[in-house]
């Protein structure tokens, strides 16, 4: 392999996702001289495949819903149907801009991007198209792909993974959703949202099984009202095709069948073939180890992002990115603390949370020292001026901080910053009744919720 000067860099990173580009920008900015390898579009999976065009999917959903129920708010509208060519051409346009902005940042801050396929061929090496890149640090920032099941082949017509339901050139008649999780319900609650007939099968025992039991009941009972079907508790057994669609039986027997099914059971790390083994990288399961400042054990290479066994998530890729960038340029970091981020799923209605479930704190702190407040947004004016339901749930350790904020309702995505704040700066809830919240905002309920919990309830039951 050929390389000269022009290819020898502070920081080479693989991959140009959320992780990749974040150290790519921050390093840059710090004054490194970054290259950043990507076989596809800067931007990666959320960019292009994943949190961009889901929820432009979910807004134009959203919009279909207002559509048949104005006559609820004394509006007579009516839904005239889907067209999935205008919305697809809405949803290119929201990720086409975006990539646009992102392209003119590299070039703004003179980051060198190289087009193809690369891979680890030393602690301080990447080659791509015939051409090897030395770097002072690796950064491996490689990513995620979507996941199946054993002998459940993805043939990207009747039964395809999340990448496929978004370039679907029609609303399907009926949808079998594999997987209750963020990107099973999302999808579900989108199509739902289009006109279609869909049922969720999920093996554990509640929709997004990794929020609080709560918000998990919360959701479930939105659905059914909504008319989303959901079958829960038991798993998989096969999918077949039949005349026009697919039949799916779970291990108890139970049969569904339906035009598509959707695979919604996770994702998985992008590392076969990219030399990482073969440098001595230690792995688990596909995924590339490293300490709290996303370290491997080789000293020169450090990873982030979903290639790592840690929240699959675009903004905890961002942050370790940046954190990665600051810790070679020689800034003081601080580990990110995966409890403290902010998790949404944005689907009909939102379940946005931060901190630990009400199970984990009595598991950690012990059942006595933990309590527990649900504040329902039937309480808040906002809330019903919109017609959402759902609750604020709160946990506290006793006569301590709040360490757990779970929130389902309509935007309740948009209330979680201060949730962030509230969990990271371990807030009393004295502490957070004394802020005053503006009237009226769905916002407000949060200050209510700790208003009640502080002992002091105003629009709340004692």
């Amino acid at each position: 392999m050929a390389n000269d000067a022009s290819t020898v860099f502070d920081l080479v990173i693989l991959g140009g996702g959320s992780g990749g580009y974040a150290a790519a920008l921050r390093g840059a900015q710090l004054g490194l001289d970054v290259a950043l390898i990507e076989k596809d579009k800067v931007g990666g999976t959320c960019l292009h495949r994943g949190c961009i065009p889901t929820k432009a999917l979910l807004h134009a959903g959203e919009l279909a819903d207002q559509a048949r129920e104005g006559a609820a708010f004394g509006v007579n509208t009516s839904l005239d149907g889907i067209d999935m060519t205008g919305v697809h051409k809405y949803k290119d346009g929201v990720v086409a801009g975006l990539y646009k902005g992102l392209t003119g940042l590299m070039a703004s801050r003179k980051v060198t991007v190289v087009e193809g396929e690369g891979r680890l061929s030393s602690p301080t090496s990447v080659d791509v198209n015939g051409q090897r890149y030395e770097g002072r640090h690796v950064l491996l920032a490689t990513g995620s792909y979507s996941k199946s099941l054993p002998g459940l082949d993805i043939d990207g017509d009747r039964i395809i993974a999340s990448e496929h339901a978004l370039v679907l050139d029609r609303v399907p008649k009926s949808a079998i959703v594999l997987g209750g999780g963020v990107i099973g319900v999302e999808f579900a609650s989108a199509w739902k949202s289009f006109g279609a007939d869909v049922t969720i099968v999920e093996g554990l025992p509640h929709l997004v099984p990794a929020e609080d039991e709560n918000s998990s009941k919360l959701l479930e009972r939105a659905f059914r009202k909504r008319g989303i079907k959901f079958n829960l508790g038991t798993f998989f057994e096969k999918a077949e095709y039949t005349q026009d669609g697919v039949k799916v039986t779970l291990a108890d027997g139970k049969e569904f069948e339906a035009e598509v099914l959707l695979v919604a059971v996770g994702r998985g790390p992008v590392s076969q073939g990219l030399g990482y083994e073969e440098q001595g990288v230690a792995m688990e399961r596909g995924f590339v180890l490293t300490d709290a400042y996303k370290r491997t054990n080789v000293p020169t290479i450090s990873a982030v992002g979903d290639l790592t066994p840690v929240l699959q998530l675009a903004h905890v890729g961002f942050a370790e990115g940046i954190l990665v960038a600051e810790r070679l340029a020689g800034l003081d970091v601080v580990p990110v603390d995966y409890d403290g981020v902010p998790r949404v799923t944005y689907c009909h209605p939102e379940v946005a949370s931060v901190g630990i479930t009400e199970a984990k704190a009595k598991e950690t702190y012990g059942a006595d020292k933990v309590v527990a407040l649900k504040y329902n947004l039937g309480g808040n004016g906002r809330s019903k001026i919109l017609k959402t339901t759902g609750e604020i749930k709160l946990v506290q350790v006793k006569d301590g901080p709040v360490v757990g904020v779970h929130m389902v309702g309509d935007r309740m995505g948009e209330q979680v910053g201060e949730a962030q704040l509230i969990y990271n700066w371990e807030a009393l809830p004295a502490e957070v009744a004394q802020l005053i919240h503006a009237h009226p905002t769905q916002n407000e309920a949060l200050g209510e919720a700790h208003l009640a919990l502080a002992g002091k309830p105003l629009h709340a039951h004692d």
